[in-house]
């Protein structure tokens, strides 16, 4: 009895993430992160314009939904659209995380500034510079404190989310919201006294502007950033040299490329 070895070549398996195309709801949601950004600005810009002696260089934003401001009526139900827009960005964000740990973490942080900031412009406005302060000038405060400490830790989760561009670009927009941040916190005591503050909107609005553009930015690559399915989850089947494969984990055997198994087939001798 001799025998012949024959080599039959395995195809070589790659299990890969599954690709998909993203759902109309989840583009939805997400292009709702375009929009948020964009209402908020308009409406900033056009309460200013419409309010006669308002100075955005020297006023806050917060002065233009103050209790008796003119531009309140048209704000408050502005505002009321971003916080919106905004809490349905973060549940695209959570959908669309594909298993991210710190996108999902980003997306409960901007639900939570959604929220708060639903809450701020209809039950804790300020008074108007002159008036005598209460307890709705304190909560405001308090509420605009917690909303920047949540978008700070937005942007710092969402830093690692993508490649090392996007990192940078959320560290300096971080550093500039720090910077411009303390800069306008300076001015606190002369808002307060009711004394001139000639620089305060300008350092506000570079501060806000700067995370309207980071949301804006995030949006963006979100929506062009390829749908994979969470690790864990079923891959597609990946075409090896010789025809389809699996790429289930477990079904088959696994076989480095430039590897072939070996089979022996026992032949008669004549």
């Amino acid at each position: 009895m001799s025998g012949t070895i024959d080599r039959a070549s395995e195809p070589t398996r790659h299990p890969l993430p599954q690709t998909h195309r993203r759902s109309a709801t989840d583009n939805g949601l997400l292009i709702c992160g375009v929009l948020s950004p964009l209402v908020y600005a308009v409406t900033t810009i056009v309460a200013s314009a419409r309010w006669e002696g308002y100075s955005s260089t020297a006023q806050t934003i917060s002065e233009l939904f103050a209790i008796d401001a003119p531009a309140r009526p048209l704000v408050v139900p502005l505002l009321l659209a971003h916080g919106v827009l905004l809490i349905a960005f973060a549940f695209g964000v959570w959908r669309t995380a594909s298993g991210k740990r710190t996108l999902r973490t980003t997306a409960g942080l901007l639900i939570a500034n959604g929220v708060v900031g639903l809450v701020a412009p209809v039950f804790f406005p300020i008074h108007l510079r002159g008036v005598e302060p209460t307890l709705t000038d304190t909560m405001h405060a308090v509420v605009t404190g917690l909303i920047v400490v949540l978008i700070l830790l937005a942007v710092g989760f969402a830093a690692g989310a993508f490649g090392r561009i996007f990192r940078f670009y959320s560290l300096v927009t971080l550093v500039a919201l720090l910077g411009f941040g303390a800069l306008a916190g300076l001015d606190g005591p002369e808002l307060a006294a009711n004394e001139p503050t000639p620089w305060l909107g300008v350092f506000e609005r570079i501060n806000i502007g700067g995370y309207l553009l980071w949301l804006l930015v995030l949006a963006v690559a979100l929506l062009r950033r390829p749908t994979q399915n969470p690790p864990g989850q079923p891959a597609s089947a990946h075409v090896g040299p010789t025809g389809p494969t699996s790429a289930h984990p477990g079904k088959g055997s696994q076989i480095s490329p430039g590897k072939s198994r070996l089979s022996t087939r026992p032949t008669s001798q004549m």
